[in-house]
């Protein structure tokens, strides 16, 4: 199929059309290119609003879900925003009251995975609906499923609250104010393995997506692997609330891997326990008890090159 933008017409655009379960016109306007968006959004693409050879492919073998009626005075963008790194990131909000009002300045940045599943928007609703209060980043990363390897959710970004909003993510630091200061990325990742790839929560994990590390960290060796997509999704996140918050990401995670290396790196810091820090940090190095993240060789790539 060929390469199609608003202003088309003719029966390749009547297929685009069936295919999005719109109204048939044969014309590619506001509406035909308000339902590609939302397409390209609810799949992980670029948000163009063109049907190119990758949309079109997926596009005609995978069923549609029939959206909320869309009409020429349809917004959605408030559903998404797009970085300077050419990254999408979909607005999700948890209802009012699941976390804190700004504005808040943040001055360190967390890295965290959910020792979970792959949806980014389920652990968004997890978080809405759980009894501990205000507990949410403000991103979440979605990741490949790891049963099976299904990549719908790899490398979805999503915001779990507007920016200058917080929530509580860090637990019992040595900092009151760092933790109302920072902000969070959540990683879909069902964490470390036992030796038959067991998650913690009895789950098999596919051969496909276990990583083994060099050595054991936090007493594991094995891991449900943070995929390609990811690493690059984490990348252009960092960068872009570096820049937003005004972080130094040299800071921290990258500085301890130059001193001591990276499993030492991702471990607990002191000095990042009592908020001393202010820079690139992950949870392990403000708590003893938790294994997000770990040192996988990938990842520490991406921390040293930012």
């Amino acid at each position: 199929m060929k390469l199609l933008k608003k202003g088309d017409k003719g029966q390749d655009v009547k297929t685009l059309q069936t295919a999005l379960k719109i109204t048939v016109d044969g014309h590619f306007g506001p509406l035909t290119e308000k339902a590609v968006i939302r397409f390209q959004l609810s799949n992980n693409f670029p948000v163009t609003g063109i049907v190119d050879s990758p949309v079109w492919t997926l596009l005609l073998n995978k069923p549609i879900l029939v959206l909320d009626e869309i009409d020429e005075d349809s917004d959605i963008s408030d559903e998404y925003f797009i970085t300077e790194y050419n990254q999408t990131i979909h607005r999700y909000y948890l209802p009012k009251g699941e976390y804190v009002n700004g504005p808040i300045t943040n001055e360190y940045i967390f890295l965290h995975h959910t020792a979970g599943r792959e949806n980014p928007y389920r652990t968004v609703d997890h978080w809405g609906r759980d009894k501990r209060g205000r507990v949410a980043t403000e991103f979440v990363l979605g990741g490949r499923n790891h049963r099976t390897g299904d990549t719908e959710y790899d490398g979805v970004m999503v915001q779990a609250f507007p920016e200058k909003c917080q929530g509580w993510h860090l637990g019992r630091t040595g900092s009151g104010w760092m933790n109302r200061h920072s902000v969070g990325l959540e990683i879909c990742c069902a964490g470390y393995l036992d030796e038959n790839y067991k998650t913690y929560f009895n789950s098999k994990c596919a051969d496909t997506e276990v990583v083994e590390l060099e050595k054991p960290f936090r007493g594991h060796s094995i891991w449900h692997t943070y995929s390609e997509k990811q690493i690059k999704e984490t990348e252009k996140w960092i960068k872009f609330v570096a820049e937003r918050d005004n972080i130094d990401i040299r800071m921290g995670l990258q500085q301890y891997i130059h001193e001591h290396g990276a499993h030492k790196a991702f471990g607990f810091h002191e000095d990042a326990f009592y908020g001393k820090v202010k820079g690139l940090l992950t949870h392990t190095n403000v708590r003893r008890d938790k294994s997000d993240c770990y040192p996988h060789p990938d990842f520490v790539d991406m921390i040293m090159s930012l």
